[in-house]
């Protein structure tokens, strides 16, 4: 089923619009200053279009407020418990709440939540997470059917106050559960779905069980924005998202493909090193190419030849080479800033 649009900031969820990649900050913050908001510009660089705060204070308003008028990227403020919050957070140019209506309060205090939202034409995105149901469905042993009974709950709510500017999102740790969730649940209404496992661990677990899920519901055209949830730096998660859309031609970016070779006992040049050095320059380069970093000299620019550019090198002798052919030689040192300008200058 088509999802309806809705718009956060300056970017459009649902209907035909490209799925979107979403982070969420990772730590208290208390001054908005140079070093924090260069971060936030290099998050989106890297390829996220909305980034989400967790907002526990009423003080921390006007923090998350002074962010989101310093970023292009659309601020999400998360609030859970006090309605207050979610009213003082529309004070300021933040561009969308995400609440769970079930842990706000008494139902007026949701009504005034949605007089304002209504009134700021802010959306809003109604969490339902596996860890955190209404009592009554804590127990239920059909997980996936208790998350979407948690989602109508509230929904009926809204639809009552004829609030349609919302998304929804399913959650849950466990890949079974939270696909057959939004599975379901995509059947039978047309509100945007925000994907995600949450808590789904540190880097390698979250990336498998992420992928595994996004493939499933993606493939399906179930979907509209999503967020990757590691135990990390959230720069991971980009790069994670990125991966998933561009390996399932979804990603609206031009993206570089990456091909890179383990270390062996013949390897003469660092490529877990130089790929470290390189990561943040790939993911910020809107180019449709291929780039191999390569660790024999002997083997990598025949091995690699598909590749639009590569490197590789022994000791302090680098090559750089294009489509398997050497173009270029340079030392260790210049090797970073060499490749760099190749990929740059780079045309098809």
């Amino acid at each position: 089923m088509k999802t309806k649009e809705i718009k956060v900031g300056n970017v459009l969820i649902g209907g035909d619009n490209p799925v979107s990649i979403q982070t969420m900050w990772d730590r208290p913050i208390t001054v908005v200053d140079n070093k924090l908001i260069d971060k936030l510009n290099d998050i989106q660089a890297a390829g996220c279009d909305i980034i989400r705060f967790a907002v526990p204070k009423i003080e921390d308003a006007k923090i998350i407020g002074d962010i989101a008028s310093k970023i292009s990227m659309p601020v999400v403020a998360d609030i859970h418990f006090d309605y207050k919050i979610a009213l003082k957070c529309m004070d300021y140019p933040i561009s969308k709440i995400r609440i769970n209506p079930g842990n706000i309060g008494t139902k007026w205090k949701v009504e005034e939540v949605l007089k304002k939202a209504v009134d700021k034409n802010i959306p809003l995105r109604i969490g339902i997470n596996g860890g955190s149901l209404p009592s009554d469905l804590r127990e239920n042993d059909n997980l996936s059917k208790a998350l979407i009974t948690a989602a109508e709950r509230e929904m009926e709510f809204l639809d009552k106050h004829n609030f349609d500017n919302f998304l929804v999102s399913l959650k849950a740790s466990n890949i079974d559960d939270a696909y057959r969730a939004n599975k379901a649940f995509s059947k039978k209404y047309n509100n945007p779905i925000h994907l995600g496992i949450t808590e789904a661990g540190s880097l390698i677990p979250a990336v498998v069980k992420s992928s595994i899920y996004l493939y499933k519901l993606l493939s399906e055209g179930i979907g509209d924005t999503l967020r990757i949830s590691i135990s990390d730096d959230p720069l991971k998660e980009i790069y994670a998202a990125n991966e998933i859309l561009s390996a399932l031609k979804l990603n609206k970016r031009e993206r570089v493909e990456l091909i890179s070779c383990p270390k062996c006992g013949r390897a003469s040049f660092d490529t877990h090193e130089f790929n470290n050095l390189i990561q943040k320059k790939l993911s910020t380069v809107n180019k449709s190419i291929t780039v191999a970093i390569m660790g024999c000299t002997v083997n990598g620019p025949q091995e690699a030849k598909h590749a639009d550019l590569g490197i590789t090198g022994s000791g302090n002798s680098i090559l750089i080479f294009k489509h398997g052919e050497i173009i270029r030689k340079v030392t260790k040192d210049e090797a970073l800033e060499a490749f760099t300008q190749e990929i740059d200058n780079f045309e098809k």
